[in-house]
């Protein structure tokens, strides 16, 4: 099971709330460190301008209905559609699971004349001993700031749609993978640009602005990949608003919203056999603290694909030695099902769709510990694609959560939770997997529970 990881990171740059603002805001810090998308850690560990934080956490979980090795093509993109089939006589049944994550993060700060500061960033993800998507940095940047002018970083770092989605608003509600890692939006940018602006006093509160632009993988010609996230947060006390858009052209199809941002495939040498596809998606984020224990937290996200359709990029060797590769395909209908033949001029096509998925949480807090809530739903899509690709299922998480937090970094917790979707078959569109998020294979059982506990160290 994918579960939250509650990011700690260290500060980079991070600009100044007006002094009137502070105090009235003093009760989630987070709004303001996440200007620079970085939030500080009490445990750091500092040496000279640099510094070195990060977490490491733990986490069992005992579900029912699993059914991991009923595949008959484990391990194959959801899209395609020999990976459909189930082994005959499958059962499921229910299945413990370990997990664990690891991520430091090593800062560095650097005072420059006329108020500005020169930062960076490098940070890697290992999960259960093993980097958590080789080849990717979390975080590889640079950056400089000024309280006046705001931020401007290049780099490696993470798109606000996943980073802000997953921790904090994901994380508090026990929702952070299948909220912020579903959907189609990415998660992982490579060739950043991100300009954030200073803290803009409006009439009842504040507002800060921010744009990203991300070129994609090199060696594109004709399919150049494209990614563009504007992002707005308004706070003021007790209230935190984040509006996101994302745009982009030519990456991987996927409903990945934690995938890298890269190209149409891995190999650049497909350009010229493929065709363009782009998706989208806008976010609205509101946590609202109406008392000093309570808080609100709801979430809506539009999400739409261009589709892809399905070619297959390098044939089988003549020895049969080697399989077949082929292209990202997305909302494929594979027995071209469509009355107008000109769209059955290409192997297989790609259909567009659009879906809604929604969150909804509840906080309390008292003393050291803090009970939550929460309940995901990830909607139907419409699609004019004649034949199922999961386009009619959809998918409602519900979550449970205690936690205690020892003052020193430590912070431990049980959680439980369910999942029912409508129908048997391909699971919703938004899903990057048939069983993502909770092991419950929509193609095998229609609901399925868990239960854990786990720990969580942050230095």
């Amino acid at each position: 099971m994918h579960i939250p990881h509650q990011a700690f990171v260290s500060p980079a740059g991070v600009p100044n709330l007006p002094a009137r603002r502070r105090a009235a805001f003093a009760w989630r810090p987070v709004a303001a460190a996440v200007l620079s998308g970085l939030a500080a850690s009490a445990q750091a560990i500092d040496f000279g301008p640099f510094s070195l934080t990060g977490f490491a956490k733990a986490e069992f979980t005992r579900g029912s209905n699993q059914c991991p090795d009923c595949a008959v093509n484990p391990g194959e993109d959801k899209q395609k559609i020999w990976a459909d089939p189930l082994i005959p006589g499958s059962s499921v049944e229910t299945r413990s699971d370990v997990v664990t994550l690891v991520q430091p993060y090593l800062g560095a700060k650097f005072d420059l004349p006329a108020g500005f500061k020169l930062g960076g960033l490098l940070s890697k993800r290992w999960r259960d001993g093993k980097e958590d998507i080789p080849g990717f940095w979390w975080d590889k940047s640079v950056n400089i700031s000024h309280e006046d002018y705001g931020r401007l970083a290049v780099g490696a770092m993470l798109s606000r749609s996943w980073s802000l989605a997953d921790y904090p608003f994901g994380s508090d509600i026990g929702l952070s993978s299948p909220w912020a890692s579903s959907g189609a939006g990415y998660g992982l940018l490579g060739h950043a640009v991100r300009y954030t602006s200073r803290p803009l006093d409006v009439s009842v509160g504040d507002l800060v602005l921010e744009a990203t632009y991300d070129r994609g993988a090199s060696g594109w010609k004709k399919n150049k990949p494209r990614f563009l996230e504007l992002y707005a947060q308004f706070y003021r006390e007790g209230l935190i608003v984040d509006l996101i858009y994302q745009d982009s052209r030519n990456g991987t199809p996927s409903a990945w919203g934690q995938g890298p941002f890269t190209g149409l495939t891995p190999f650049p040498r497909d350009d010229a056999k493929l065709g363009g596809s782009g998706q989208s998606i806008a976010m609205l984020m509101a946590r609202w603290q109406f008392d000093p224990s309570w808080e609100l937290l709801g979430g809506l996200r539009h999400n739409r694909w261009s589709g892809a359709y399905a070619r297959m990029t390098v044939p089988p060797a003549e020895d049969t030695s080697a399989l077949a590769q082929w292209n990202n395909p997305f909302n494929v209908d594979w027995f071209c099902k469509e009355a107008l033949p000109s769209r059955c001029n290409i192997d297989s096509p790609g259909y567009a769709a659009r879906s809604l998925d929604g969150t909804l949480g509840l906080r309390y807090r008292v003393g050291n510990w803090t009970a939550h809530t929460g309940v995901l739903f990830l909607g139907q899509a419409k699609t004019k694609n004649p034949s199922e690709r999961g386009q009619s299922n959809h998918a409602l998480i519900n979550t449970l959560g205690l936690e205690y937090d020892f003052r020193n970094g430590l912070k431990t917790y049980g959680l439980a939770g369910m999942v029912r979707y409508r129908q048997l078959g391909l699971s919703p569109m938004s899903m990057p997997g048939n069983s993502s998020f909770t092991n419950v294979d929509s193609r095998a059982a229609r609901s399925g529970n868990w239960v854990g506990a786990g720990a969580v160290y942050a230095f």
